[in-house]
């Protein structure tokens, strides 16, 4: 299996988890009976488990490998995915989802981590460009083929389609060769310990929490855009897939727009472009008033271009930083962007009269934030020199 294709595949592991299953979530709502927060918490708790763990297997893999961390994950996965599809109550919904988050974490974590161990410079910024390219169909698809398996079956079948899916990545693993020579030393603690040496990186932590927030309107749109389409404004559960496809059709655009770009505009003036883009759309969000399901996906497909636009940039940025404990540092980017939209999205969960205006407040901070925080580095950087 060529390896941007594996890294595709694994750094799609959340998107295929999560917007597959955004369809069904009214569904679920009307058959078991529980408010739409209750069962929006199914996505909250597998983005949280899943951040939690990127802290796990990011070490874990310094110390014992790359293979055997993705291995021990993409099976866990699998088992959560099948007792999701049995699951007879919204309880052990929530708790099969954990399982799910916990082993899809060993994927995306690793997908990052391996891009550094396979690849240098501009031509890992270009792969990162190519997987988010890739990364960004999973968005498009997955909502219209859980949509698609409600029309024909019923929503157990979309965690069994999971299931079979991640069974590709399990190829992948197998036939993947152990890029590290050089492992980690040490237990438990030492291995825990080694997060302590990536914190102290003062610039590598600034700018991976700084560019975090960036996914706050996009995590957002993903937990509300059920609530704000099919609840809000009578969708189909098949039209909603369409609806959201354009939406996930704006960070494929970014990120292949990056693939052209990048090596060519120096990397600070697509960051800048990025965070104006986002910027103006959040503004454009609040003025247009989201009454029709146009005035809130233009913004939003402009949020969406600006994040697949600037996210492989900032990685590259960011992991430049880092010479030693890739795994860690590639863990803790993650997790920061993960554990950042599960905020963004038990946020949108709650009782709002304009989800709309909070997805627009979300892009103005989620902007304005990493932006403040690049002019001020570049300036101290400037007094140094």
């Amino acid at each position: 299996m060529p390896n941007l294709l594996f890294l595709s595949i694994l750094a799609a592991f959340p998107a295929m988890a999560i917007d597959m299953y955004l369809p069904a979530i009214p569904m679920l709502q009307e058959l078991w009976g529980v408010p739409f927060g209750v069962v929006n918490r199914s996505l909250v708790i597998f983005i949280v488990t899943f951040s939690v763990f990127l802290l796990v297997h990011g070490p874990l893999s310094d110390r014992f490998g790359r293979r055997p961390v993705l291995f021990g994950g993409i099976l866990l996965f699998i088992l959560g995915s099948i007792l999701c599809a049995v699951a007879p109550s919204i309880t052990v919904l929530l708790a099969a989802r954990a399982l799910q988050g916990a082993g899809a974490a060993s994927a995306s974590s690793l997908s990052l981590a391996l891009s550094k161990d396979l690849y240098e410079g501009a031509e890992r910024q270009k792969i990162l460009a190519y997987i988010g390219v890739i990364m960004a169909f999973c968005p498009m698809f997955a909502p219209t083929l859980g949509g698609a398996i409600l029309k024909f079956a019923s929503w157990h079948w979309i965690f069994v389609t999971q299931a079979c899916l991640a069974l590709i990545g399990l190829y992948g693993v197998f036939r993947l060769k152990e890029p590290l020579a050089e492992f980690t030393r040490g237990g438990v603690l030492a291995v825990a310990g080694r997060y302590l040496t990536v914190f102290r990186n003062v610039p590598f932590t600034v700018l991976s929490t700084a560019f975090a927030l960036m996914v706050l309107p996009h995590f957002g749109f993903i937990g509300g855009s059920t609530d704000i389409f099919i609840n809000g404004f009578g969708m189909s559960e098949q039209m909603f897939g369409v609806y959201f496809a354009v939406n996930a059709f704006g960070l494929m655009v970014g990120s292949f727009t990056c693939t052209r770009l990048a090596g060519v505009v120096p990397p600070m003036r697509i960051l800048y472009s990025s965070l104006c883009i986002m910027l103006g759309a959040g503004a454009l969000m609040l003025v247009l008033g989201g009454g029709s399901p146009l005035t809130v996906t233009v913004p939003m497909v402009c949020i969406t271009f600006a994040v697949g636009f600037s996210r492989p940039i900032a990685n590259s940025m960011i992991l430049d930083h880092v010479s030693k404990d890739v795994g860690a540092a590639s863990g803790v980017i993650t997790f920061e962007m993960f554990f950042v939209g599960a905020m963004s999205m038990e946020l949108i969960s709650l009782e709002w009269a304009h989800k709309f205006a909070v997805l627009g407040v979300l892009a103005l901070a989620g902007a304005l934030i990493p932006l403040l925080t690049l002019l001020v580095m570049r300036a101290a950087e400037r007094r140094k020199a």
